[in-house]
């Protein structure tokens, strides 16, 4: 009988590590980072009332989305987001929605348009 309870603990004990690491290594994948291409054609998008001002309003209402970082050199945007709440492709429509391309979706015509002329290509 003792022999049975020790192995009973011995599973249990198995059961609880295994089912701790699984919960662990699912929580490490859930937030993600991905850097998405775009298309900045001014020279100071950080500053710049429309684009700075667009990113900044808009980038952070994309539900999941943590943080962001735009790489104006590179024309990249670094996206933290939580995958449980959000995916990569509503990341980008959320980019186009704002009038700049992301990967390979295109930026939204209407919402480029309203951009000001140093965010546009010349």
């Amino acid at each position: 009988m003792n022999k049975n309870n020790s192995m009973k603990n011995t599973f249990l004990i198995l059961f609880f590590t295994l089912f701790t690491a699984t919960i662990s290594a699912q929580d490490g994948k859930k937030n993600q980072k991905a850097v998405i291409k775009t298309t900045l054609f001014c020279d100071h998008c950080k500053q710049c009332e429309t684009c700075g001002g667009n990113f900044q309003s808009n980038m952070l209402k994309i539900k999941g989305v943590k943080m962001y970082e735009l790489d104006e050199k590179n024309s990249t945007i670094t996206v933290f987001y939580n995958s449980q709440k959000t995916n990569l492709e509503t990341i980008k429509s959320g980019i186009s929605k704002m009038g700049y391309d992301a990967d390979d979706v295109k930026a939204d015509v209407v919402a480029y348009e309203q951009l000001d002329d140093c965010c546009k290509k010349v």
